[in-house]
């Protein structure tokens, strides 16, 4: 049982390395982008825990077939939990109210042939090339040649000044690149455009090309920027304007026949010929009648709202001619792919392409590559767009820069290769082995060498409160439920949604709704009314149609994390309504330290594993009656993960303190809970409890230096310790 079974150190150690590069341990991850996976090595370790005996650090690397197994995820986002389930031989069920979703999930588990797959790709991405690939050559500063490939075309958004009406360049400041990946800091000339290099990115010399001083005056600071033209203040952004216009000013591209002798990256200031090719593209998309690009208007929304103060007012808005043409003719390339199967996946492609193709993304000055418009969970407005490569870039040994149809391809190649042929990781000192596990494989069905294999797959897009499952029992629900107003999930996933359905609404009736955004989808948002009372209610609903359908003393398992302990009581709530006993609070980190919204903050990586069940057991040392007592059960969970190479921060702890306590909530508040009291008193109720108890402070008080002396910022590092461990035998039976 996971209770007594799931290896703390062993799964914190494979998990945290796993989220530091997801498609390296995962690679099915790379089918589609979602956000805020869990790791699938946490999914596989609860799985075998519960269902397979013998250590988990043996089993984990051995062959499973679980092929009597039901198991469930309403939640089932971007998948992790099901292509874990699925994988093992599990018959599987998965519910999402989302469609992209369920897209997701579907394009990850569905059987398909790669090899035509693969031919298919290719011949797409070579009649692009042959229509649209002279868009993305450039003169190479060096040899002369003409056929030079450009990664990125790099942007400044330039509106027109609110007095003279010259267009003022809103750069930050005027640094390209930083000598970190190139030899210099390159920068780009106010005045002239030019770019120039200097050692120091502090004291930058004047322009060598027209003599002109560096200076920050007229660099955008705070929503102002002052023209240069005529000294005027101006602000920004002005949402009456529209969308902001942008101009093109740097180019970095790639030469093959200059690259063994040249150092550092290739940059330069777009040519006439440069922006003359931009602007062919332009005439060529006005004199089109577009079938694919969508007309779409981008609701309101506490994301989308965002987009609005910037002017957008429609998607196709944040593209721009090149990057529209090229998606329009992809999107008419894949209408007349005959298979089903193969067309769904070069959608699929097409999907995941435009988190690249738009003109939100911003350029990596230190990294020197694309950032993808969803590189934070939002809709983030740089002033520096980065516009890539649409077909990609071939280099002499693999794909150059990022962001193009190359780069798709081949990932998406990989994953579903990885379907076929899974395996792990095992990590002997510095060295990390492949170990391949020949007797799994993930899909619907298997047409190896032997005779057609085939796994039950049942995938739906709808509420996991409504759906009616027959008298069907589950031997597990195992998910990844929406954490309160982390992730808008239907916000952000409309950006791919209104291309995607113009595509495949025809075959798809799932894709019939104009947008991902429902009523019942469970993620706080301010801008729909949606509070922290419609989160639990729904929570609610959900758990208590999961427990009816779960077979008595089977688990109901589920990831959660939150920075604050209110948000921690929907699912308390939930728990107590379905008449659940939580019978673990496990500690697993499930976050990228290094990522752009946690790295150098006070946020946690850490997310709670809460096992509930109807009947069953738990370790009496879990069971703390005072803030000193759970203090110490938080400090076992502290070693435990430091033996699995995480070193926990202040904010890791706190979340760790968090998970504790509601499942101590949950088991002295089941007597005598009333499921009928409103939603409110139900959770005041939750909120009385963890006062009375004293506090997350009284606790925090209670580890003295063990929460002091702990780091309080994320600093992801790794470190070499891990012992075996297993839970003592002293239960409590409920």
């Amino acid at each position: 049982m996971i209770e007594r079974d799931f290896d703390v150190p062993f799964v914190a150690d494979l998990a945290l390395r796993e989220k530091q590069i997801q498609q390296n341990y995962r690679p099915i991850m790379a089918v589609h982008k979602w956000f805020a996976r869990r790791p699938g090595t946490l999914f596989r370790a609860l799985i075998l825990s519960e269902f397979v005996k013998g250590p988990l650090r043996e089993e984990f690397y051995q062959g499973q077939s679980l092929k009597t197994l039901r198991v469930l995820d309403p939640f089932m986002g971007g998948g992790t939990t099901l292509v874990e389930a699925n994988r093992v031989g599990c018959s599987i069920t998965g519910l999402d109210i989302n469609p992209m979703a369920w897209w997701i999930v579907r394009q990850e588990i569905l059987d398909l042939d790669l090899a035509a797959y693969r031919q298919a790709a290719d011949a797409l991405r070579r009649s692009l090339e042959e229509d649209i690939g002279p868009l993305y050559r450039t003169r190479c500063l060096e040899c002369g040649s003409e056929e030079a490939h450009v990664k990125y075309f790099l942007w400044v958004k330039s509106p027109s000044c609110q007095c003279c009406r010259q267009p003022v360049d809103l750069f930050p400041n005027y640094l390209l690149a930083e000598a970190v990946r190139h030899p210099m800091n390159i920068f780009v000339c106010r005045v002239c455009g030019e770019l120039y290099d200097s050692p120091s990115t502090k004291q930058a010399p004047a322009c060598p090309h027209c003599k002109a001083a560096f200076t920050l005056e007229f660099a955008a600071k705070r929503s102002h920027c002052k023209c240069q033209h005529c000294n005027h203040p101006n602000n920004y952004p002005t949402p009456s304007a529209g969308p902001p216009s942008h101009r093109l000013f740097a180019i970095e591209y790639h030469c093959e026949a200059c690259r063994p002798r040249h150092q550092g990256r290739f940059f330069k200031k777009p040519s006439t010929e440069d922006l003359a090719k931009y602007e062919k593209a332009a005439n060529r998309l006005a004199a089109m009648r577009p079938s694919f690009i969508p007309k779409d208007e981008i609701p309101s929304g506490d994301e989308t709202d965002r987009l609005h103060r910037w002017g957008y007012r429609l998607y196709r808005e944040m593209f721009n001619a090149r990057q529209l043409l090229g998606l329009e003719l992809a999107c008419r390339l894949i209408s007349r792919q005959k298979d089903p199967r193969i067309a769904d996946a070069l959608a699929t492609n097409l999907s995941d392409l435009l988190r690249y193709q738009n003109m939100l993304c911003r350029y990596d000055t230190m990294a020197l590559k694309s950032l993808d418009v969803f590189s934070v969970h939002g809709f983030p407005i740089g002033l520096i767009q980065c516009e890539s490569n649409l077909l990609g870039v071939n280099g002499k040994t693999s794909a150059v820069g990022s962001g193009g149809w190359l780069n798709i391809i081949d990932k998406f190649y990989k994953a579903k290769s990885y379907c076929n042929h899974p395996f792990e990781i095992r990590h002997e000192g510095s060295r990390r082995v492949q170990v391949p596990i020949p007797s799994e494989w993930i899909g619907d069905r298997r047409n190896g060498t032997g005779p057609l294999e085939t796994k039950q797959v049942s995938l739906d897009c709808a509420d996991a409160g409504d759906v009616d499952f027959n008298g069907k029992k589950f031997d597990a629900v195992l998910t990844d439920p929406p954490y309160f107003r982390n992730v808008q999930y239907a916000e952000l996933m409309d950006f791919c949604y209104v291309w995607l359905r113009t595509l495949i609404t025809t075959t798809h009736p799932e894709f019939a709704c104009l947008t991902t955004r429902n009523a019942n989808e469970l993620t706080g948002n301010v801008n729909m009314g949606r509070g922290l009372e419609h989160f639990t209610e729904g929570m609610s609903r959900v758990f208590r149609k999961m427990a009816k359908v779960l077979k008595p003393g089977s688990p109901l398992a589920y990831t959660y994390h939150h920075n604050q302990l209110d948000a921690y009581f929907p699912v308390a709530v939930a728990m107590l309504d379905a008449a659940l006993v939580c019978s673990a609070s496990l500690p697993c980190p499930a976050e990228m330290g290094a990522s752009i919204h946690i790295n150098g903050t006070g946020s946690s990586i850490i997310d709670t594993v809460f096992v509930c069940r109807s009947t069953g057991s738990f370790p009496r040392r879990w069971l703390s009656d005072t803030p000193a007592a759970l203090a110490r059960v938080v400090a076992q969970d502290l070693a435990l993960l430091q033996q699995g190479q995480v070193k926990p921060t202040q904010g890791d702890t706190r979340c760790i303190i968090f998970g504790h306590m509601i499942r101590l909530a949950v088991w002295n508040l089941r007597t005598g809970w009333k499921a009928d009291e409103s939603t409110a008193a139900r959770m005041a109720a939750v909120q009385t409890w963890t006062t009375e108890f004293g506090g997350v402070e009284a606790v925090i008080k209670a580890l003295g230096e063990t929460y002091t002396k702990a780091p309080a910022h994320q600093h992801w590092e790794l470190w070499e310790a891990a012992t075996p461990y297993k839970t003592r035998t002293d239960e409590i039976s409920f």
